[in-house]
């Protein structure tokens, strides 16, 4: 994100409207800096961490700028997608922020009957950081289990030679935690389609119930409930790879 940025194109890129819409705002002076009101839609704003709390329209602080970060807690039956039907993640976000350019999106996917953390940002860079095998950003899960777990299950899963149907490439190792002969956390340090279910899978198993509960070193909170969501700061970011290379 550059350091300085229009009035316009800035307001225009977070979904607040077009801009001739913003230059009417600015006009009847319901977009204000500091509390004085800013008449010329074009003018150039430095971008500070601050500029979100000093910039307001209609006297409401502003969205959060450019290269923002999302944790939600995604809730059983929605799907990671701008486009398909049915329940999205994105209804569960202001609708304001579906038109926010460049586009905000998830890091990575849980499927439509898997809850739990999902990370949702409008950064590219830190998209890729994050999903890219260099990094092996480790994801942790709850797994609900059709049928007790085998013995060797945890082995299986930490050798790197466990298989997936379909593919040729052994999976990197991944602990398995047996909580319960049907439950156990399982933290991956790739990303592979529907890879914890598929993983069970190739061992007898099937998956009754799947919740994530971890993206590197950042867990999610308990006060979080499923379709609620928070903005992360520096910090928070930070604790993402925290645990990263660990594999």
């Amino acid at each position: 994100m550059s350091t300085t940025a229009r009035l316009d194109k800035l307001l225009g890129g977070m979904g607040y409207g077009s801009r001739r819409e913003i230059e009417h705002w600015a006009y009847a002076e319901r977009i204000t800096l500091d509390g004085e009101p800013i008449t010329d839609s074009s003018q150039r704003l430095a971008i500070t961490p601050d500029l979100q709390t000093r910039l307001m329209v209609d006297g409401i602080v502003l969205d959060p700028l450019p290269n923002m970060v999302i944790m939600l807690h995604k809730p059983l039956g929605t799907t990671c997608s701008h486009k398909e039907s049915g329940p999205l993640i994105y209804d569960l976000l202001p609708t304001r922020w579906k038109r926010r350019d460049p586009q905000l999106s998830s890091i990575g996917r849980l499927d439509k009957e898997t809850s739990g953390l999902l990370l949702l940002t409008d950064d590219g860079a830190l998209l890729h950081k994050v999903i890219s095998p260099k990094h092996h950003v480790p994801k942790r899960y709850l797994a609900t289990l059709a049928r007790p777990l085998r013995d060797d299950a945890a082995a299986l899963f930490a050798s790197g030679t466990l298989m997936l149907e379909g593919e040729d490439k052994p999976l990197l190792p991944a602990e398995l935690e047996v909580l319960s002969p049907t439950t156990a956390r399982v933290t991956l340090h790739e990303g592979r389609y529907h890879q914890v279910r598929r993983m069970f899978a190739a061992i007898g198993n099937h998956v009754d119930a799947l919740h994530r509960e971890s993206v590197g070193g950042l867990i999610l909170p308990a006060d979080l409930k499923a379709g609620e969501y928070r903005v992360l700061n520096a910090d928070d970011i930070a604790r993402i790879f925290a645990n990263a290379n660990a594999a």
